[in-house]
């Protein structure tokens, strides 16, 4: 840190090239750990998602990145993001209150509006089945477009061991 016309510069030592190895594989990677980890969180809930959905109802790989069931891919992420930012730029940073916000209204849309949207859904499949309309013109909607409650706890539990088993790791 250093003093410049009554302003505070700050920089960053992991940027002084001059200590560094010329390759480093996992150092190179390093800056870039804080969206990466959730990625890789993201992509093995989706994974286990479609492993367990399988379990239950077949091999069907046109559900490999469907929304709903269990655990919710989405709030895994958004939890590992805002775990991601708070380690590395920790939990003072205006980062970290972006990354906090996005997750509570992700995890908020997952839960409760998407449940919501089903609703409207299932209410409008009746609505066509009792008033006797050509089916043709009022195609059939999709009844389950959300998570349950216990879908998003799962995903968030899952995006925050996961992600604090990582970042201890590496």
């Amino acid at each position: 840190m250093a003093r410049a016309g009554g302003k505070m510069l700050y920089w960053n030592r992991s940027t002084d090239q001059s200590s560094k190895p010329k390759h480093s594989d996992m150092n190179s990677l390093q800056p870039y750990f804080v969206i990466l980890v959730p990625i890789a969180v993201g992509v093995i809930t989706q994974a286990l998602k479609f492993i367990i959905f399988t379990v239950k109802h077949g091999w069907k790989p046109e559900y490999m990145l469907t929304h709903g069931h269990m655990p919710s891919a989405h709030t895994a992420f958004a939890i590992s993001l805002a775990v991601s930012v708070g380690w590395y730029e920790g939990v003072g940073s205006g980062s970290f209150a972006v990354a906090a916000a996005l997750a509570f209204i992700l995890v908020d849309d997952a839960a409760r509006i998407r449940m919501y949207l089903g609703d409207q859904g299932r209410y409008l499949n009746m609505l066509v089945e009792q008033l006797d309309v050509d089916g043709s013109k009022f195609p059939r909607l999709k009844e389950r477009v959300g998570h349950r409650v216990s879908e998003v706890i799962v995903g968030g539990l899952i995006g925050l061991f996961a992600t604090l088993l990582i970042v201890t790791t590496i």
